[in-house]
């Protein structure tokens, strides 16, 4: 049985994505995958257990045939950092050995690292600890940075010696393309650094649903709940003149506008154009005018009770850890992972060939 850690030196790299992508392609390939996910970051209650969603989300994606608690074997929850932080048992790497031995049988069993190689350290559970007891294959999955990715992948692979088994460069803007292909890529392979795939940035797996925005906001959804689910690619904040707003909204399709709920000018503006919602921010205040475009047009309008820097400031705080739980996203993630991916390269390096 091989383990293949998915790892980063660096939160929000797409590394879940790309688990989820390889999970497909290797079970459609007739091979029996197991997966696990040590270290939970987002909690969520089922039966009367603490298990990670995203974990949750995975074991149903890949039809993983083990039960939530081995899949998701330690959560970070606020209750378990204040007992850390008084000073009271918190190794957990027993029960996450425990969760692994429970996982028998398979070609390959997928761990999907925390946001970096030493996250879970106070709780014993860190990815190079992981690593090390696993003797596991370690791909490393790193954003396009500029040449700080650079470095970082090099790094990883003297941290992870013989278990690192090469890269992946992810979110790749389209503008560094030629560059990371022709000059980036090729100079790692001459290090000794295999590159399995320079990925590209996709808009889709960058996105973010109405649904999720209304979520992160706390939001009242005044119309539209039927545009819920529609993709969100940008984000516009209509605090300009009407004038300068149209030009600036006409040029950014696929957008939420953030503005003022006293704004009417705005709204109707960014109705005007490929507007997917309209947060109206300070408080409840709607327009039946504006209610009524929205209405007419299908676009949801979301009132919250922050001001609008507030909006932002809160959105931001999370856009990065927008996580995978669309069907669209585990669509188009497997669609590039076959396209992109030296798939037969990592079958070699697994001896799976």
């Amino acid at each position: 049985m091989q383990y293949l850690y998915i790892s980063s030196m660096s939160g929000f790299s797409g590394k879940s994505l790309i688990t989820l992508g390889l999970g497909l392609l290797l079970r459609e390939r007739g091979l029996s995958i197991g997966y696990i996910k040590p270290y939970g970051r987002i909690p969520l209650k089922r039966d009367g257990r603490i298990i990670d969603a995203d974990a949750e989300f995975m074991r149903k994606a890949l039809e993983i045939s083990e039960p939530p608690e081995v899949v998701s074997p330690f959560v970070a929850t606020v209750e378990l950092r204040d007992h850390l932080l008084k000073g009271l048992p918190s190794d957990r790497f027993a029960d996450v050995r425990k969760a692994l031995d429970a996982i028998r049988g398979k070609d390959v069993v997928l761990v999907g690292g925390a946001a970096d190689l030493f996250e879970g350290s106070t709780f014993g559970i860190d990815s190079l600890k992981l690593i090390r007891h696993l003797d596991a294959a370690t791909l490393v999955v790193e954003p396009w940075n500029g040449e700080s990715s650079i470095d970082a992948i090099a790094g990883a692979k003297e941290l992870l010696r013989s278990s690192f088994m090469g890269a992946v460069i992810n979110k790749v803007p389209q503008a560094a393309h030629d560059y990371v292909k022709n000059a980036v890529r090729p100079f790692l392979e001459k290090s000794g650094i295999p590159v399995y795939a320079a990925l590209h940035r996709d808009i889709l797996l960058d996105s973010i649903t109405v649904r999720q925005l209304n979520e992160i906001l706390d939001g009242r959804v005044i119309c539209c709940e039927e545009g819920l689910d529609e993709f969100i690619d940008s984000f516009s904040i209509g605090a300009m003149d009407v004038d300068s707003a149209l030009k600036y909204f006409r040029r950014t399709p696929n957008k939420a506008v953030i503005t003022g709920a006293h704004r009417a000018d705005i709204q109707i503006a960014a109705h005007e154009t490929s507007t997917k919602c309209i947060i109206l921010t300070g408080g409840p205040y709607t327009n039946d005018v504006i209610v009524s475009k929205a209405m007419a047009t299908g676009t949801p309008v979301i009132s919250v009770h922050y001001d609008t820097y507030s909006t932002v400031e809160k959105i931001e705080s999370v856009l990065g850890k927008i996580r995978i739980r669309e069907q669209k996203k585990v669509t188009k993630s497997k669609e590039i992972m076959e396209k992109e991916f030296d798939f037969s390269r990592l079958l070699t390096g697994l001896k799976l060939r």
